[in-house]
């Protein structure tokens, strides 16, 4: 879902989007035909930079105990490189800042693409099933996303998993005068049926580009809900001939499957303002057939690569994977380094300007050391003004919330704690002999502590950390694992199908395919004794690793269960 609008459009989109200059003459109110509706709920204390409406916005939420929030995840056919990870990495602090200084509990959906043009063109370069490409590359993306110490959303969510929701979304706004199916099998959306409510992201619409003389669109601008299949491609059975989804129907359709008619954050880079997020507001607002589907839409800012006004991107090859950069930095110093910046803003990619963020923390970790290192007797200062101290933590606290509280301004509470850090490092000036007069080592632990507590709420850890070093082997595994599961499931849905058999040779059929249902079974039990726990569930299994405690109890309860499931599922057909 990382992609790139059109060139001649770059410029003004992302000035607009990031909040830096509209287009003269243009309206700062919000939507082209419509203001925009501030939510009811809890008002979280944030002000957030909305690009619904370009400006800072009072961030209130449906509820403090479960914010609703859609992260647009990535299209899974290659690694990952710096340019995902920076954002990933900026919306990971703001949520964690959002959980742990103002108290909401985020709800996180991702969904991920795992059918797209990309990963068709790849798999048959690599001369593997799209399927096992998408899926290799997913797994090393959340490898990717661990190691940089991104939290996982609450549920991560596939295209191909979800295609009949997106079949009857389609079917939704067909219904709703908002979309026509052709007669080649394609689905499109009709843009003009929107008329001036289409455009609330970027206000004023681009013109369409020239079609192909052969395309069946009504209109140029109008845009695919669903792809009619092409010669050896993957494809869904649907309403309209056999095909796979657009790209923009699939987040509208994932998010409105757990979140419905009201979403209160949307996240993506701002290469994404236009056309998918725009695109996903129109459809998700002509399927429920509410006025305004999702509340806040936050963009990032691009990472360049320092020297060119160009981003980090797989088409500009001047990419640099995340494997291979934290073979020489570590997640914490890059995350800090995205901290120096605000997230909207892009932000310039250098070996000088990491180097920069590394040593900012190494002092920081130091100055924690040496006030540590001050608490125990171990080093010997003058006398300490203790109330100069005091007030300078008090009024580093106020100034850090206020920050964070400003559309999560990282680069200003940075700044107050380096400011605190030295005006302690001050104090901790060493003499020659021990100084007369009291210690007081109270105010440095006081200090210690709030250091620690501000970078560990945005995931940084002062100590020591070895760096990562990139070993896609538990990719591999998991995808091996997922190739197996997938292939037992088929053998023992078609050991369990009879179709429309006559009970007497549906039980015949049964009892020759017993022992295809006995070696699945024994497959399950081989897998339990390594940690690997399958759960057949109707019509789908899924998988799981153990902890090591884990396999030891669960590993008896699958041998009984073992030599008894598959006589169980047996006997279940053979009574109908």
């Amino acid at each position: 879902m990382l992609r790139v609008f059109r060139a001649r459009l770059a410029t003004p989109l992302l000035r607009a989007s990031l909040g830096l200059g509209l287009w003269p003459g243009r309206a700062v109110s919000g939507a082209r035909g419509q203001e925009w509706l501030q939510p009811a709920g809890h008002d979280t204390g944030v002000k957030v930079y909305n690009s619904l409406t370009r400006r800072k916005d009072s961030l209130i939420v449906g509820s403090a105990d479960a914010a609703s929030w859609y992260s647009c995840g990535p299209t899974v056919y290659d690694q990952a490189h710096l340019g995902h990870a920076c954002s990933y990495v900026r919306f990971d602090i703001i949520r964690r800042i959002l959980t742990r200084v103002f108290g909401c509990n985020i709800i996180m959906v991702m969904g991920i693409t795992d059918v797209d043009d990309k990963i068709i063109k790849r798999a048959n370069e690599m001369k593997i099933s799209p399927a096992s490409l998408a899926n290799l590359y997913e797994e090393d993306f959340k490898q990717d996303m661990a190691a940089l110490k991104v939290l996982p959303p609450t549920v991560y969510l596939r295209v191909t998993e979800n295609i009949p929701h997106i079949i009857s979304f389609i079917e939704g706004i067909i219904a709703n005068g908002h979309a026509y199916s052709t007669g080649k099998g394609n689905v499109y959306f009709d843009l003009q049926s929107q008329g001036d409510k289409y455009g609330k992201l970027v206000g004023v619409v681009p013109g369409p580009v020239a079609e192909p003389g052969d395309s069946d669109k009504r209109h140029a601008s109008d845009f695919a809900l669903w792809k009619a299949a092409k010669p050896q491609e993957l494809f869904w059975a649907s309403p309209w001939g056999n095909g796979r989804p657009g790209w923009h129907i699939e987040c509208s359709t994932i998010s409105s499957l757990v979140f419905g008619s009201q979403l209160d954050i949307h996240s993506g880079g701002v290469d994404l303002a236009f056309p998918h997020h725009e695109n996903e507001i129109a459809q998700c607002e002509v399927f429920h057939q509410c006025p305004q589907w999702g509340n806040y839409f936050l963009h990032s800012g691009h990472l360049h690569v320092k020297g060119k006004e160009e981003k980090m991107s797989k088409s500009l090859k001047n990419y640099i994977t995340i494997k291979d950069f934290l073979k020489m930095f570590s997640p914490d110093v890059f995350r800090f380094f995205c901290m120096r910046s605000s997230y909207r803003s892009a932000i310039d990619y250098s070996d000088s300007t990491m180097l920069e963020a590394k040593h900012l923390l190494l002092a920081i970790a130091a100055f924690v050391q040496d006030a540590r290192a001050y608490m125990k007797g171990q080093l010997v200062c003058g006398p300490i003004r203790e109330d100069v101290l005091w007030e300078r933590l008090s009024h580093t606290k106020a100034a850090v919330k206020a920050a964070l509280a400003d559309d999560f301004d990282t680069p200003r509470a940075v700044d107050a704690i380096m400011d605190l850090i030295h005006q302690g490092n001050k104090q901790l000036k060493v003499v020659a002999k021990e100084p007369w007069g009291p210690r007081n080592p109270a105010v440095f632990g006081a200090i210690i502590s709030y250091v620690e507590q501000f970078f560990e709420t945005v995931g940084i850890s002062l100590a020591e950390r070895q760096f990562v070093t990139g070993d896609s082997s538990s990719a591999t595994l998991h995808s091996v694992v997922e190739e197996l599961v997938r292939f037992r499931l088929k053998v023992r849905q078609f050991a369990l199908a009879t179709g429309e058999a006559t009970r007497e040779a549906r039980q015949q059929l049964l009892l020759e395919r017993q022992p295809l249902l006995e070696a699945c079974d024994t497959l399950r039990q081989d897998l339990a004794a390594h940690g690997i726990s399958i759960k057949d569930r109707s019509s789908i299994s899924t998988w799981e690793l153990l902890g090591q405690r884990q396999k030891t109890t669960n590993l008896g309860a699958e041998m009984r269960e073992a030599g008894t499931t598959g006589s169980h599922a047996v006997c279940a057909c053979l009574s109908l």
